[in-house]
């Protein structure tokens, strides 16, 4: 079973889901976020992870959507904390709607996550939702040190690298653990895949950083250079602050809060041009491949033969090296 067929009965399972029908302004938002498509990365690192141990997978669908429904809980709640307009390259939901319904309807997808779950076999029903519940308060925290960032001067890049393996690579962790927890892997498989995840979603999130900047907007999906124009602490800006002369300095300094939307392009390449001085592109790719390497020490120590090890390494592979 490959990729492809895996990633149609993800598709098939999201599109049977049923949310409600009213109010339907509680529900239409939920089925308009569902449809906008997205790589399911996380409900197809579930059923991978799950193949490794049986490769009769019916039983991890729906965990795997709640997994799904709960990322995109949290895509809605970002989106009106960031002010973000676009999302997969459409009207973010607070955009289209208002930020009430987008709170709104983003709770109930947290609710019916947990409902998707409930179907997990009791044996292992508990630990599941212990793992779940972990991992989307971490996901909060994760969400709130952003948030906090961006009130704070001083930001480390170490504290960045915990900030985004809370909001972003937990889940992927989580996902891969999921799917080894469900088919009765060992628990250190269970736990080499967790941490597999999140250092592949350390990188992924870099790359996201990176892609921020130097990303093509119509394969990106989201508005190039929107990090440089809210002023967020991301790895290009946090290692860009470490190494500035004063000169370059002065320039992302001066730059900061200029807000207006006429000259928005003009902010985003001078940004660009001091991080091209200081080779922050480079230093990137260079973190990205160091997160990826731990990643894959963690995959090789995963008791399955090499060859079930082989798609779930070929995407992690295909993740890195994306550009949107």
């Amino acid at each position: 079973m490959d990729i492809s067929t895996l990633s149609d009965k993800i598709n098939y399972t999201l599109s049977t889901l049923r949310y409600g029908e009213n109010p339907a302004e509680l529900y239409e938002p939920i089925r308009y976020i569902m449809s906008l498509g997205g790589k399911r990365i996380r409900p197809l690192l579930v059923l991978l992870a799950a193949k490794m141990y049986d490769e009769d997978v019916e039983s991890a669908l729906l965990p795997a959507a709640a997994v799904e429904v709960f990322h995109n809980f949290t895509l809605m709640h970002d989106d009106i904390m960031d002010k973000a307009p676009l999302r997969r390259g459409q009207q973010t939901v607070h955009e289209k709607w208002n930020a009430n319904i987008a709170i709104l309807s983003g709770d109930v997808m947290l609710v019916q996550a947990y409902q998707l779950l409930l179907g997990v076999e009791q044996d292992k029903l508990s630990q599941v939702l212990k793992l779940f519940s972990k991992t989307a308060a971490d996901v909060c925290e994760g969400q709130q040190y952003d948030m906090n960032f961006e009130q704070r001067e001083q930001v480390s890049i170490q504290e960045y690298i915990h900030m985004i393996t809370l909001k972003t690579a937990v889940l992927l962790g989580f996902s891969l653990e999921l799917g080894a927890v469900l088919q009765g892997a060992p628990a250190a498989d269970a736990e080499h895949l967790r941490l597999f995840g999140n250092n592949i979603g350390i990188a992924f999130q870099l790359r996201d950083d990176l892609l921020d900047v130097y990303g093509d907007k119509d394969k990106f999906g989201k508005q190039v250079g929107g990090d440089i124009l809210s002023d967020k602490k991301t790895f290009l800006m946090l290692t860009a602050l470490e190494q500035a002369n004063q000169e370059q300095l002065q320039t992302i300094v001066g730059w900061r809060s200029h807000t207006n939307e006429s000259i928005a392009e003009e902010k985003v390449r001078a940004i660009t041009q001091v991080y091209d001085q200081l080779n922050i592109r480079q230093q990137t790719e260079q973190q990205i491949e160091l997160y990826f390497q731990k990643a894959i020490e963690h995959l090789d120590s995963v008791q399955v033969p090499e060859g079930q090890k082989a798609v779930i390494r070929g995407l992690a592979l295909q993740l890195m090296e994306r550009d949107s």
